[in-house]
């Protein structure tokens, strides 16, 4: 703390744009004034890229904020936050930034609103180094609405890198506080389906043969399950740009959902694309917890072995102290 303003350290761990999201959401929910220092300091290019800019920018507006540092490039931010009103607010990256890293900003922040909110969110839906959009609605989606609330997600437009041009429309309403879950019992997996599309100028074959590799790929490990990859082209009006990829989910029997998912790219084999996500799923599969490598790694945990699982397992319980948040704005 700097007075009353909290410092943070942006190049710590990986040194990358998530701690600045989380410190940026946390600044906001808890009217704390925030300064972040050393912005990205572990990327090849330091410093506020659109996506992030952006994802402060709604937040700003979100609360009727300050933001000073505000410009691409940017290694350093102050950020006073004001109340949370919610209402209708727009970040656009203009870029290919991924809409699903902006949700991860704004939406903590709308649940504690004072009033409904309408977030749309511009840029890339389908992106490299990110969820992509299909994650957050298949799985992001209902394992978050397990803590009491639900949102609204409309996918408009698709769009991928390098331009951009998607569009993704959140309806939230405030919550006065969250409830805790316990998400512990694997179960076993009763179904696997999942998305191959391309969008623009690819032609559906290519969706075709990420789907048919990855299904040969589970079929090795699982072999007793329907597996329902839907292939898809992107109908024209609904998609911005040229673009490929695959996301495969299992879902278990005590409701865990866990996935796999790649994206093509010029010179990738299209059946390269799905064996990757059928690899991701099946080690994700493997490993016999109860959520996969993408949802796991949002905040801080205490991890102890379990006792009474059979010994010759090592299975951990991994748990996380929420702040207990009460919305005093409703």
């Amino acid at each position: 703390m700097d007075g009353d303003r909290v410092e943070i350290d942006g190049g710590i761990m990986e040194g990358g744009g998530q701690i600045l999201r989380v410190s940026t959401a946390l600044s906001c929910l808890l009217g704390l004034p925030l300064r972040v220092r050393r912005i990205r300091a572990g990327r090849s290019q330091p410093g506020l890229r659109p996506q992030h800019l952006s994802g402060l920018e709604i937040v700003r507006d979100l609360c009727d904020g300050n933001l000073e540092g505000g410009e691409i490039g940017s290694t350093e931010i102050t950020f006073t936050p004001g109340k949370i009103k919610g209402g209708t607010h727009v970040a656009d990256t203009k870029t290919a930034g991924s809409v699903c890293l902006l949700m991860q900003v704004a939406m903590p922040c709308v649940l504690f609103a004072a009033s409904p909110s309408e977030l749309h969110f511009k840029g890339g839906t389908n992106a490299e180094m990110a969820p992509q959009i299909d994650y957050t609605v298949m799985v992001f989606k209902p394992i978050v609405e397990k803590f009491n609330f639900t949102f609204n997600c409309d996918i408009k437009k698709r769009g991928y890198y390098p331009q951009g041009g998607g569009e993704v429309v959140v309806q939230m309403s405030p919550v006065k506080e969250l409830s805790p879950i316990d998400l512990t019992e694997r179960g076993t997996v009763t179904k696997i389906y999942g998305r191959a599309f391309v969008a623009g100028a690819l032609p559906i074959k290519l969706a075709k043969d990420m789907s048919a590799a990855a299904v040969r790929c589970i079929r090795k490990e699982i072999r007793d399950l329907y597996i329902n990859i839907q292939t898809v082209r992107e109908p024209d009006d609904q998609a911005f740009g040229t673009g490929s990829g695959i996301i495969i989910v299992a879902e278990t029997s005590t409701g865990c959902l866990l996935a796999g998912s790649s994206l093509g790219k010029r010179g990738k084999n299209s059946d390269k694309v799905g064996i990757e996500a059928a690899e991701i799923l099946l080690k994700n599969l493997k490993h016999g917890g109860a959520v996969d490598d993408s949802l796991q790694d949002q905040a801080k945990f205490t991890v102890t072995k379990s006792e009474e699982e059979d010994p010759s397992k090592d299975t951990y319980i991994i748990e996380c102290q929420g702040m207990g948040m009460i919305n005093s704005n409703l």
